[in-house]
């Protein structure tokens, strides 16, 4: 009976130290980003869309963006959202897309890459402007 209630003990006590995977995914990628042996080359990439750009439109494109890190082998990692700032400084801009790199050769790859000029005629008319900015996470 004693070995019974230690067992569920430790067992307990185990489990309740055991990660989340939605723990254990922003564990990881805190320790990436304060890694200082793995430099970041962030890009940065934020659209305003033009009239055309209706809602289904900007939903494809969207999911183009999003599909060139399984295109593309340089893209380290990928993310966007839709802005949702309360201060009015977006000046139009509605659309983040972060594309992570983990060096400037990978960047250079990425930005004639055949994906991405396929990519960036589909947005062409649909895009009022565009801002892009990089930079090396610190």
């Amino acid at each position: 009976m004693k070995s019974t209630f230690i067992l569920l003990c430790t067992l307990t006590l185990f489990l309740s130290s055991c990660e989340t995977p939605t723990e254990s995914k922003e564990l990881h990628a805190t320790e990436a980003v304060s890694s200082k042996t793995t430099k970041l080359l962030r890009h940065v990439v934020l659209f305003n869309f033009n009239e055309k750009a209706t809602e289904e439109i900007t939903n494809k494109i969207e999911q183009e963006f999003a599909s060139l890190k399984n295109k593309i082998s340089e893209i380290h990692s990928f993310e966007w959202g839709i802005n949702n700032s309360p201060e009015g400084l977006d000046k139009g801009m509605t659309h983040c897309f972060f594309v992570t790199f983990l060096s400037e050769e990978d960047r250079t790859a990425y930005l004639p890459h055949p994906e991405h000029k396929k990519f960036v005629e589909l947005i062409g008319p649909y895009v009022e402007d565009v801002t892009v900015v990089d930079y090396w996470a610190k």
